[in-house]
């Protein structure tokens, strides 16, 4: 079955989906959890495959239904994680400040963007954990959790009303083949 359009329903004027993605352990659940409910814990479990939230915002009087998936960041889960760019408006990648080799890996997933996601796909690096010192192990504050969701999907809801505004009404679209099945020389 084919997803819906991104204006599908009346109970919002855009859909977004949005990814979150980094290594395992960065703080990808607690921010959903931070946005979507606007609440922290320390006791969270690690995310076995993917899980996602919705929450709906208010942006320039449009109302936008973003519905926010969290990848598993373990290596085991790669292959199931990787179906959920192909849909991806836009992605998150997620690292934590204090952890040099979760930013190094940054370049390893832009690959795998470039590999399984659209061209024209949004992105945002977000550092994680900036509000602890290196003995605790917390991204409780909520700074610019709250800023970096509406940002993307400022831009994203931007982009799909150019779309809108361009397209014929009277011109159906059909599929175009999946550009992210061709490989990168990124990772290729």
């Amino acid at each position: 079955m084919a997803a819906p359009p991104a204006r599908a329903r009346a109970d919002y004027d855009y859909l977004i989906k949005l990814l979150l993605i980094g290594d395992s352990g960065v703080g990808k659940s607690c921010l959903l959890l931070r946005f979507s409910d606007g609440s922290f814990t320390t006791s969270f479990i690690t995310t076995i495959g993917i899980d996602f939230k919705i929450r709906t915002v208010e942006l320039d009087g449009k109302r936008i239904k973003l519905q926010i998936w969290d990848t598993a960041g373990q290596e085991r889960f790669r292959t199931i994680t990787t179906a959920y760019y192909r849909g991806a408006m836009g992605i998150l990648l997620v690292y934590d400040v204090t952890d040099e080799s979760s930013f190094n890996n940054i370049r390893n997933w832009i690959c795998n963007i470039e590999q399984h996601a659209t061209d024209n796909v949004n992105k945002v690096l977000v550092g994680n954990k900036a509000d602890m010192d290196e003995s605790k192990r917390s991204a409780k504050t909520n700074l610019n959790v709250d800023e970096v969701f509406f940002s993307i999907a400022k831009d994203i809801k931007q982009r799909l009303a150019e779309t809108d505004s361009k397209a014929d009404p009277q011109t159906i679209k059909v599929n175009q083949p999946d550009q992210a099945a061709q490989t990168s020389g990124c990772c290729g």
